[in-house]
């Protein structure tokens, strides 16, 4: 089809999502991007936050954990350290991760490595996204 592009979402241990796609949104590192169809060929580095997807009438989340969107004008595959569709994630222990890494942070003595913390606050606010958009 024309009006599409093999869209794939791909991680170290499984295909996460395979399918055309009319449109795609992901979270670069320099910042969010889209790509319809005979987008130019590039290499983004992604990070931490939700993807979003158009297939049919509906418009499609998924949560991923850095890695890397590789596109050409007929293809686009993210390859993510970890990912996971919204319909997926399960928002209560989502919910409570996102609560263990507020309470980690408020408590924070020396010894806490700051940037991992953020981090597992970012991937839990970002997995709880997906779902509410999804919702």
């Amino acid at each position: 089809m024309a009006n599409t592009l093999q869209f794939d979402i791909v991680t170290p241990d499984r295909v996460v999502f395979s399918g055309p796609v009319e449109y795609f949104g992901a979270p670069g590192l320099a910042g969010d991007f889209g790509v319809y169809p005979g987008h130019a060929a590039m290499l983004a580095a992604l990070t931490i936050g939700c993807v979003h997807f158009t297939f049919g009438d509906k418009q499609h989340y998924a949560f991923v954990n850095s890695g890397f969107a590789e596109v050409s004008a007929t293809k686009a595959t993210i390859l993510a350290e970890s990912a996971e569709l919204a319909e997926n994630i399960d928002e209560a222990r989502a919910s409570a991760a996102k609560e263990r890494a507020e309470a980690r942070l408020r408590e924070h003595g020396e010894e806490l490595d700051l940037e991992r913390a953020n981090a597992s606050l970012r991937r839990a606010i970002s997995r709880l996204n997906a779902v509410k958009f999804a919702n």
